[in-house]
């Protein structure tokens, strides 16, 4: 498995060295509590700060605007249920999409049936929520805007900071889930207009198990777990020291190397993209080509099931995904295929490559040999292909 091609980067991404080797104090010597008010808290609390600034660096805000957590999903259900619990006359309306990960749409279902209304608003053929929309769903009761940055199955990315624009204006607050993007392409708050955003440190080559939520100065949330002084009391628990140290070298070096990565793994992508859709029939681009993620080239498959596709690819020592890494035990087909409004025998050959650091241009090369192969050799033994056939050759001797 150590010769495989890992392109299931939006699941989890290799740990850095650098983050490795900022961790492995706070696993030994360092393993004092940082609440202690005595020698053995002081170092893990300094080093939680100075991670907390590392951090606070990668998306331009704050130190003190920052929360750690276990996940991005915490980070999202804290943003959400934290923020409404803080405000329960404030107004019963949200206002979202129809293809937000599930960290964020489980938590609004859940909302729903306690009498909260939300507009889950669809997007077009591409993925693409339009700024138009969300101004038209806004209403005199709407007290929060959740929009997802970029999805993390089909790579599209939202026109966020017209979004944010238009709720500053409106005087709502916006949330956003950017989990997909931070750490793989520049994202400052400030400039998108939002006041929440959570992300996760597994996407940018950190650690599992640490997350954290960005809650603009002013924002008033109430904790989902209480207990504690940790946080400023907003998540009470003692902290992972070794994961929010790890997330925080993580960030000095997503800072140092995603400006040169982009361009690469763009490259990278467009000949993925551009070789598959060339030598494989029956093979449809999911997602904005345009407004995209620059390490995602997601397709759907006709006639074949996207996890049997995975299953041979990995067989092949080729690693992929058939959707978000949330969902594929769930259901099998995905809501964001359907949502963007491909038919269900379409939707359910879904398959996400995702590209990284390692990943090389040999690499794009070799999957380009494979692929069509096993299409080819997939279709040969799918009953949804052998009925295409025989519709065909019906249709030509009626003619």
């Amino acid at each position: 498995m150590n010769d495989a091609i890992y392109l299931d980067h939006i699941a989890a991404t290799p740990l850095l060295p650098a983050a490795r080797e900022a961790m492995l104090p706070y696993f030994a010597e360092s393993f004092g509590n940082p609440q202690s008010r005595h020698k053995y808290g002081e170092e893990p609390r300094r080093a939680i700060e100075n991670a907390r600034a590392h951090v606070a660096d990668l998306i331009g805000c704050e130190a003190r605007e920052l929360i750690f957590t276990a996940s991005g999903s915490e980070a999202s259900n804290l943003a959400i249920k934290g923020f409404l619990a803080a405000h329960p006359k404030k107004g019963r309306h949200i206002v979202t999409t129809a293809i937000e990960h599930y960290s964020v749409a489980h938590p609004l279902k859940h909302l729903e049936k306690e009498g909260y209304k939300v507009s889950w608003l669809p997007v077009d053929g591409l993925g693409r929520v339009r700024a138009e929309q969300v101004a038209d769903a806004i209403r005199d009761d709407t007290v929060l805007v959740s929009m997802l940055h970029a999805n993390n199955e089909i790579g599209t990315l939202e026109p966020l900071e017209t979004i944010g624009r238009i709720t500053e204006d409106a005087g709502i607050i916006l949330h956003s889930d950017a989990a997909a993007t931070v750490g793989v392409i520049p994202f400052n708050c400030t400039a998108l207009g939002i006041d929440m955003a959570s992300f996760s440190a597994q996407q940018f080559y950190g650690p599992k198990g640490v997350g954290a939520l960005y809650l603009r100065r002013g924002t008033r949330i109430s904790p989902l777990v209480e207990g504690g002084v940790q946080e400023g009391g907003r998540r009470s628990g003692t902290e992972n020291v070794a994961g929010i140290v790890g997330m925080g070298a993580a960030a000095v070096e997503a800072r140092k190397r995603m400006l040169i990565e982009i361009p690469r793994l763009k490259a990278l992508r467009d000949r993925l993209i551009d070789g598959l859709l060339q030598d494989v029939p029956f093979l449809h681009l999911t997602g904005d080509r345009r407004h995209r993620l620059p390490h995602i080239a997601s397709f759907a498959v006709e006639y074949l099931d996207g996890e049997a596709l995975v299953r041979t690819l990995e067989r092949r020592g080729i690693i992929a995904a058939s959707g978000s890494s949330c969902s594929a035990d769930a259901l099998k087909i995905s809501p964001v295929l359907t949502a963007i409004g491909l038919p269900g025998n379409v939707a359910q050959g879904g398959i996400v490559f995702s590209l990284g650091a390692q990943t090389t241009a040999a690499q794009i090369e070799t999957v380009l040999s494979i692929f069509p192969e096993v299409v080819q050799r997939l279709r040969r033994v799918s009953p949804l292909f052998a009925g295409r056939t025989q519709k065909k050759t019906a249709r030509k001797q009626v003619g």
